[in-house]
């Protein structure tokens, strides 16, 4: 398969595109990307699109994500993660599971969250890493996010274990700072590990050491096999075209008449072949959005 997703278990201590760069190698792609960046100091799965899949990576973006991770009482760091120095410190108060049940429960659903200094937003050009590594901070326009679910997995004398169910462009190090304080103290994140990017939690994930067997071995290992693009789009109600209305869909021409159906829709030619995303109109007609360059797949 020429085209397709790789789930990788990104490692601690590589950036995304490090990680990005170790793929494009070992698959020999020169069209490849990642969905959805992952600090060196977090673990976890990171899918990366190569060829044709680079234009459904916004897709996999938009949905939402799982996470692990720790967040260490008594300190507030620059960074929101260990990686930062200690900026200010607090007594870490008695925690009873009660008052911890509420401060999670609190903080469900939609909200507005302001993106820390120590992100890749841009603003004027310059990312704000850049910005604050030189000792400057500037105003962030707060975004909507939502919180799906938040449970305490695990409480220490001076540290919480978590897992959060997230939407698109959820700071975790930001979420760690405002359960500290809502807590009555301040913290951060000393551990985080991304379990999985939606549709993507029950498909297994690939380390750099897998990839590189699987690369270099003759006939003992599997080759490693990718996702299916439509696989990320599952979401998707699915239109069957004809032989005519495929080709008028790649011709960039609306094609047929869909009763019964609006809005974005996955898009099949003859022979299963994945062709891309469409939309339908208020007339009911197919238009296409985003088209692919594929080989026939297994219609899902």
């Amino acid at each position: 398969m020429s085209s397709g997703i790789l789930l990788l278990d990104k490692p601690l201590g590589l950036s995304s595109n490090t990680a990005l760069q170790c793929v494009r190698r070992l698959f020999d792609r020169e069209k490849a990307g990642h969905v959805g960046s992952l600090d060196p100091l977090a673990s976890g799965m990171l899918p990366i699109c190569l060829g044709e899949a680079t234009k459904i990576a916004g897709e996999i973006l938009a949905l939402r994500k799982c996470y692990r991770f720790t967040i260490v009482l008594g300190a507030r760091t620059a960074t929101g993660d260990a990686e930062g120095e200690v900026v200010e410190t607090a007594p870490v108060p008695a925690l009873e599971g009660g008052v911890i049940d509420a401060v999670l429960s609190a903080l469900h659903g939609t909200q507005q969250q302001t993106p820390p200094m120590y992100s890749a937003i841009k603003q004027k050009g310059q990312p704000l890493y850049r910005l604050a590594r030189a000792g400057l901070t500037v105003e962030r326009a707060a975004r909507t996010i939502e919180l799906f679910g938040l449970w305490l997995l695990q409480r220490h004398d001076a540290a919480l274990d978590l897992k959060v169910l997230c939407s698109k462009g959820t700071y975790v190090r930001v979420l760690a700072e405002d359960i500290a304080r809502a807590l009555g103290t301040v913290g951060h994140v000393g551990a985080l590990r991304r379990l999985y990017v939606e549709p993507f939690e029950a498909f297994p994930m690939q380390t750099l050491e897998q990839l590189e067997a699987a690369r270099h071995a003759e006939q003992a290992i599997k080759p490693i096999e990718l996702i299916p693009m439509d696989r990320a789009v599952l979401h998707l109600p699915a239109v069957d075209l004809t032989a005519v209305d495929a080709q008028r869909i790649r011709h960039g021409q609306a094609a047929g008449v869909r009763h019964g159906m609006a809005g974005r829709v996955r898009l099949y030619g003859p022979g299963a072949e994945f062709l891309g995303i469409g939309a339908v109109d208020a007339a009911g007609e197919v238009r296409p959005k985003r088209l692919l360059t594929v080989s026939p797949g297994t219609r899902q």
